[in-house]
């Protein structure tokens, strides 16, 4: 499973690391710690802008975390997940990769709760945990659920 990606590592191939279909999971793992990392910038700023517009942050937070899910369900589908879709499918497809995202989010929240006030761990380690928890959760949910080979 790592020997493809050491070899495109190796010979310098941005392309065949970041762009070209795989069904290698390793790989697609690698490309979506980057997905997620384009989505949290989007939902993270769109949450401050919003906020500091005057909107209170609770809507801000809801409205930027549409806008993450929509870059995140983007580019999981154009550097992640090969599985072409089309019409009513692919709106089946997305509802299921927003379930996902919100059972993320919600385990997100259980998680910071349990570390925060239960264990008394600091807010920032807190988030870091749940976030790198979070992470697999939706990377193994979207792969067994929406992307797994038939």
């Amino acid at each position: 499973m790592l020997k493809k990606f050491f070899e495109l590592l190796k010979k310098g191939d941005l392309k065949g690391l970041l762009l070209e279909p795989t069904e290698d999971s390793f790989l697609q793992f690698f490309r979506y710690i980057f997905v997620g990392g384009a989505s949290f910038v989007t939902d993270y700023v769109l949450l401050h802008i919003i906020t500091e517009a005057g909107i209170h942050y609770l809507i801000s937070g809801i409205i930027s975390f549409i806008a993450g899910l929509c870059v995140n369900y983007a580019l999981s589908k154009l550097l992640v997940f090969s599985k072409k879709t089309t019409g009513a499918e692919k709106a089946k497809e997305f509802s299921v990769f927003a379930i996902i995202a919100v059972l993320g989010l919600v385990l997100t929240e259980l998680l910071m709760w349990i570390f925060v006030d239960k264990l008394g761990i600091h807010l920032a380690i807190a988030k870091i945990i749940a976030a790198g928890i979070v992470l697999f959760w939706n990377f193994f949910m979207k792969k067994i659920l929406l992307y797994r080979k038939k």
